[in-house]
């Protein structure tokens, strides 16, 4: 297994071969059917970034809207943050349901945002471990299979995909995000899937709030109709390709604005409630500031001198919050939910001197001053505002091609 993984890190896999790999995955484990369930199931994955809290949004908006959403999500890992990380910091919200409860769940409510089981894919995971130690993790065709495999199992009919791209992603290579879209398109294509894909900025962190607490409050604020521009744009852009994807939208303007309706007139809270409730979490915190985990300690990070922001690097943002603890180094690793970082600052913006640039949510003072050494580093002050940020949605990937939205 190590040498043909290490063949195909080399060789790559034709079209043939990849829908063989991702049948003899599938093939592993249990596909679940949800056939029984009415309405349109689509899911969405993103490849990971750094503040990326998009999930907690866009799950709840596009149940609201009339899709069924069964979202099968990670852990964290490396300078990445994860979605079920994030959720488990709700006081008594639970990510461990079985497909009968999640068939039932997605009936009533419209969503389900849950963990992987044992039986979806087993064999992914045993090909996972067998990549790490072979240095064959960064191959396109292994991650579309590992990941469309998992996605094909948990029986949506489509899925939308958040490509990352910048360095705060895991291929921050825009030749090569763009071949993974692709790829992923088309193993959806020869399983009956319908795929489409957005590239958004991972440049910078994705919104303020870096940390599971901090990422699910800002969530909400979003849910409530305020939150980071940000964050907004990059939902309801999702939201629309969903919509598009489970055929409830006319057209992607119709689609954008049902979703920034559903935002504004509170039916995404609302759907949110239901879900949080639904899986044993206090609903509360989705109307009620201060009802999660807060850190004990808060340090500002000021600014040195007088200048512009010219870089806000989201990798080294990424790592220092792992650091807090907020994150994991390996699997299995366990994470405070409280600790985090406040970035204040997007880049182009002019900073005075001893203004707040970010502020650290930490256990303790000692790591609340390594972490505020880290991200003195990582926002970068210069003379002139020399800011080249990327587009913040780039391209789109569909069946037809790939479309240039953004620089």
């Amino acid at each position: 297994m190590s040498a043909l993984l290490m063949a195909i890190y080399f060789r790559g896999l034709g079209r043939e071969e990849l829908a063989a790999m991702v049948d003899a995955i599938l093939a592993s484990g249990t596909v679940l059917d949800l056939s029984d369930v009415p309405g349109p199931k689509v899911d969405k994955h993103s490849t990971g970034g750094v503040g990326d809290k998009v999930s907690l949004v866009l799950a709840p908006l596009a149940a609201a809207l009339g899709l069924k959403v069964p979202m099968m999500s990670g852990r964290g890992l490396g300078h990445t943050g994860g979605t079920l990380d994030k959720l488990e910091s709700i006081p008594g919200f639970r990510t461990d349901l079985g497909p009968d409860r999640m068939r039932a769940q997605l009936a009533d409510v419209g969503c389900a945002m849950i963990g992987a089981s044992d039986e979806i894919a087993p064999l992914d995971r045993s090909l996972y471990a067998l990549r790490d130690v072979t240095a064959t993790v960064e191959s396109v065709p292994l991650i579309a299979a590992s990941i469309m495999s998992k996605k094909i199992a948990e029986g949506a009919d489509a899925l939308a995909l958040d490509l990352k791209r910048g360095e705060g992603g895991f291929i921050p290579e825009l030749d090569r995000l763009l071949e993974l879209g692709r790829t992923m398109i088309a193993i959806g294509a020869d399983h009956g899937r319908r795929v489409s894909a957005l590239v958004t900025a991972m440049d910078r962190p994705l919104g303020a709030a870096v940390g599971n607490a901090l990422e699910v409050e800002e969530a909400m604020a979003v849910l409530r109709g305020g939150g980071p521009d940000d964050v907004r744009e990059v939902t309801i852009a999702l939201a629309a390709e969903m919509l598009l994807l489970g055929g409830v939208a006319a057209s992607p303007d119709a689609a954008a604005a049902d979703a920034a309706g559903a935002l504004a007139d509170g039916r995404a809270a609302r759907a949110m409630e239901r879900i949080v409730e639904a899986q044993g979490g206090d609903p509360r915190v989705v109307g009620e500031r201060g009802r999660l985990p807060a850190a004990p300690v808060l340090l500002e990070v000021p600014a040195a001198r007088h200048g512009w922001v010219n870089a806000v690097r989201a990798r080294p943002i990424g790592q220092a919050a792992v650091a807090l603890g907020a994150g994991r180094r390996s699997l299995g690793e366990p994470i405070d939910p409280a600790v985090g970082l406040e970035i204040l600052v997007r880049p182009g913006a002019e900073a005075s001197e001893g203004q707040p640039l970010a502020i650290v949510h930490a256990a303790d003072e000692g790591a609340a001053r390594v972490a505020a050494r880290a991200l003195a580093d990582a926002i970068e002050i210069g003379d002139e505002d020399e800011a080249e940020p990327l587009a913040l949605i780039s391209h789109r990937i569909d069946g037809e091609g790939v479309r240039t939205l953004g620089s």
